[in-house]
Formats: structure tokens, C-alpha cells, sequence
């Protein structure tokens, strides 16, 4: 079974930059996608980032420009390097990771944008 693990989140002001880190239990190659995930209460979860096998990247219009996901193969990390933070950007954050038909998540962390 694999397990990730997500950490960095917390209280941070507008404007403001936190990096989050995914520890996966599994080789990260294992995996054709790996990406971050986020809910706000009352509202739906969303992708925010997403990095495949081949280093395509993609992100939630919202994030474009502030937003960097990235990853550590050798030690099985993948990061969501957040800038310019709003208050919108306010949720619980999840790393996710697929592979094949499965697809397995993280117990999430809480990013909280504000004064």
C-alpha cells in the first residue's frame, strides 16, 4: 500500500509563501502522474498542480504564476512551492499519486491565507 505523506502547511498572511512537501512511500517513478489537490469547505475538491512521469506540468488557472510544483525523485518528494498567497487560496491541501488505475492520497494539510 502506498502512503504519502504531506507537511508545510499552516497560517500564513496575504501575500505571503509556504512550500508544501509530499513524502511518498513508493518509488515517485512508480507513479505517470503525481499532483496537489485542494478543499475548501463547502466546496468541492480541485486540482491545483499536477507533474507527470516526464516533468509535464500543469495548474488550476487560479495558481498560474504563483504557484510551482516540482519534485525530488531520489528522495521520493514532490513540493507545491506557494507564492503571492490570497485568502482564497484557504483549504485543506492534498498530494495525490497515480499509477495505472489506482490512485492513492494523503491526509492533507491545512493552509490558512491570513491577517
Amino acid at each position: 500500500q502506498v502512503q504519502l505523506m504531506e507537511s508545510g502547511g499552516g497560517l500564513v498572511q496575504p501575500g505571503g509563501s509556504l512550500r508544501l512537501s509530499c513524502t511518498s512511500s513508493a518509488t515517485i517513478s512508480s507513479f505517470y502522474t503525481m499532483g496537489w489537490y485542494r478543499q475548501a469547505p463547502g466546496k468541492e475538491r480541485e486540482s491545483v498542480a499536477t507533474i507527470t512521469r516526464g516533468g509535464n506540468t500543469d495548474y488550476a488557472d487560479s495558481v498560474k504564476g504563483r504557484f510551482t510544483i516540482s519534485r525530488d525523485s531520489a528522495n521520493k518528494l514532490v513540493y507545491l512551492q506557494m507564492n503571492s498567497l490570497k485568502s482564497e487560496d484557504t483549504a485543506v491541501y492534498y498530494c495525490n499519486a497515480a499509477a495505472s488505475s489506482l490512485r492513492f492520497w494523503g491526509q492533507g494539510t491545512q493552509v490558512t491565507v491570513s491577517s
